[in-house]
């Protein structure tokens, strides 16, 4: 059994036990029997449909689109074989989705958004993607930018959105939403770090490097504005 399978398994499974404990308390407290079953199934059909509508929007984000000759052709040039281009195709997908979550997550607060003026993240972000696609064979040398860096930026900002919109907050809530907007201003750091490395063969000087790529990318050119929803990969 795939993993995929067994998570649905186990969602499946979790889904009826929740319909059957609603049912067991509602018959408890003298709930109607057929009222309590109907109530219980319903609960069921919503979480499992909230369940498929997130499941299928995620399918939609991250869906190859066609290939066209003239891409595949440039992967060709650059060494890569069809199982290549295709592993490399659905981890630049996968990135572009995260990097859209990413821009969205860093509009939503005004800490967020400082953070986000202050490490130019974004269009670091963007810049990188379209340089890696400029060479798939370098794939190697940015694996912590696609598979730490970002995909843990994506997640931590959109917990942090998520807890910063609650409505009632505590001292703790409060301390640890500042520990995480320190952390992900370290993590947009990384990301400048990462573009650097991508970009310069020396790197002696990389804090100099880091701090004039978040400068020289001008903020006021409308870049990072620009999607990236359309770049082919």
């Amino acid at each position: 059994m795939n993993k995929n399978r067994l998570a649905d398994t186990l969602i499946y499974l979790l889904t009826c036990i929740t319909i059957l404990f609603i049912f067991i308390t509602l018959v408890a407290v003298d709930f109607p029997i057929i009222p309590a079953a109907l109530f219980s199934a319903t609960v069921g059909v919503l979480l499992l449909y909230m369940r498929g509508r997130k499941h299928n929007n995620h399918d939609e984000e991250t869906k190859l689109p066609k290939l066209s000759a003239e891409k595949e052709a440039f992967y060709e040039s650059k060494g890569l074989g069809k199982e290549d281009i295709q592993y490399f195709r659905q981890t630049m997908q996968n990135a572009k989705a995260q990097i859209k979550k990413i821009e969205t997550n860093l509009q939503a607060t005004g800490k967020l958004k400082a953070i986000e003026n202050r490490n130019n993240t974004v269009h670091l972000t963007k810049s990188l993607f379209r340089e890696i696609i400029k060479e798939p064979n370098r794939l190697h040398e940015v694996d912590q930018f696609l598979y730490v860096h970002l995909p843990s930026l994506a997640d931590l900002s959109e917990k942090y959105v998520e807890i910063d919109n609650h409505e009632a907050k505590s001292k703790a809530t409060y301390d640890m939403l500042d520990r995480s907007s320190q952390t992900l201003d370290e993590m947009c750091q990384q990301i400048a770090v990462d573009y650097v490395e991508f970009k310069s063969d020396d790197i002696e000087d990389m804090e100099v490097e880091v701090e004039l790529a978040k400068r020289s990318l001008d903020k006021d050119n409308g870049l990072n504005q620009e999607s990236i929803q359309n770049d082919e990969v």
